[in-house]
């Protein structure tokens, strides 16, 4: 007995059947072929578009059925023909492009644009924090879509990186904008931004040490503008310093000194963050009053509340106005004001983006595979899964990694 028991234990202690396995996690390429549609922007001077030409020819290449809107690309200088050329098929109507299963867009849809979604689909726009309600996510919420937001979604270096291009477009058009105003043939100072031999330069005061403000600096500086740079945040102006190479000057956001460099400023710039939501400073309209008359305002961050208590949204047809007599320049858009260059920066943006979805095998597998993409996401599957919009509204949200995690 003892033996035979022996015998059988040896036959069980060998059976693989008992022995644990390890599930291999599914790593192959599973390409999927996607529909992707870009609308023509209805809002009022949005030039840019998402993609341009050559990446739709790209994309088609790899195989991904292109959509877009007849005239959506005439604002940024691309005709319906070069879209059709790289393999695109152009429809003559709204509806017809909301066919796709992923919609580009720049602007966020309009109410009326809404209502052309319909489960399932992926949205990919910017969202405007500085304009959202609560009754515009409950109409996204109850289309049952993804939405992704453009400004929220960071890269592997954890960079966000269309508001980095959008800034590096931003920050070296302001100062044309500002040389452009200061000149007497738009009732401004008549004074040269820069300097010459033997005249003091103009002055330029730059508030917040961002990409915006690096850009602005690079381009001031080589026109020989002495500039200011204020923020709260050291690091960002000692990264400032370093990444321009040059010992410009810098300060924190001291009210006395902030204030009396803005009174003397031919130009004064607004490109602070939000943080969470809200301006770090804002400028009262009685600092605005003391300036010197005909000197200019920027806002950069306007669609987003803006800097200056005396800032209102302006438009590239009607750019700036005038308050104790100081110019104010408040378009919240100013990478539309070189679409073509915006377009061909969102281009290469968003074809790596498509590209790595089809390679996942979709939507719901690129997200589980890679967590930089969602950050972005601010509705999955018809929940709101925004931690910052739920809180600013007091709504209920659901976190996208548990909703990943499982998954059908």
């Amino acid at each position: 007995m003892p033996e035979k028991f022996a015998m059988d234990f040896g036959k069980i202690a060998t059976s693989q059947a008992l022995y644990p396995k390890e599930s291999m996690l599914a790593v192959e390429e599973r390409r999927r072929s996607l529909f992707i549609g870009l609308p023509k922007e209805s809002s009022f001077q949005e030039n840019r578009i998402g993609l341009n030409p050559d990446a739709v020819k790209q994309l088609a290449d790899q195989g991904h059925r292109i959509w877009i809107e007849a005239g959506a690309g005439s604002p940024s200088k691309y005709s319906d023909h070069e879209y059709s050329e790289a393999g695109a098929r152009i429809v003559y109507s709204t509806e017809e492009v909301y066919e796709a299963d992923m919609i580009l867009k720049i602007a966020p849809p309009t109410y009326e644009e809404i209502e052309y979604l319909h489960p399932g689909q992926t949205l990919i726009s910017a969202l405007q924090f500085g304009s959202l309600t609560s009754e515009y996510i409950n109409a996204l919420l109850r289309k049952k879509i993804n939405a992704i937001s453009f400004e929220l979604i960071r890269d592997k270096s954890e960079a966000k990186p269309v508001v980095r291009a959008m800034s590096e477009i931003a920050g070296s058009t302001v100062m044309l904008v500002a040389a452009e105003y200061l000149s007497s043939s738009h009732e401004g100072k008549g004074v040269i931004l820069g300097g010459i031999t033997g005249v003091p330069p103009s002055k330029v005061v730059i508030l917040g040490a961002g990409t915006v403000a690096e850009y602005a600096t690079r381009a001031a500086l080589g026109l020989g503008v002495e500039v200011k740079v204020f923020d709260n945040q050291i690091y960002k102006l000692r990264r400032l310093k370093n990444n321009i190479s040059s010992q410009i000057f810098t300060s924190t956001l001291d009210k006395a000194v902030l204030y009396n460099e803005i009174k003397q400023a031919d130009v004064v710039i607004g490109a602070l963050g939000a943080e969470d939501g809200t301006i770090a400073c804002m400028i009262e309209e009685d600092v605005v009053s003391q300036m010197n008359p005909g000197s200019i305002i920027i806002d950069v961050c306007i669609d987003q509340g803006g800097c200056f208590e005396t800032s209102e949204v302006t438009s590239h047809s009607r750019p700036i106005y005038r308050k104790y007599d100081v110019i104010h320049y408040c378009v919240p858009n100013i990478a539309s004001r070189v679409p073509r260059t915006a377009t061909n920066a969102l281009s290469n943006i968003f074809t790596p983006i498509f590209t790595d979805i089809s390679k996942y095998g979709g939507f719901n597998e690129v997200l589980f595979t890679n967590d930089h993409y969602r950050t972005g996401v601010y509705i999955y599957k018809g929940s709101l899964t925004n931690a910052h919009i739920a809180k600013r509204f007091g709504m209920r949200y659901k976190e996208l990694g548990l909703m990943i995690a499982v998954r059908n």
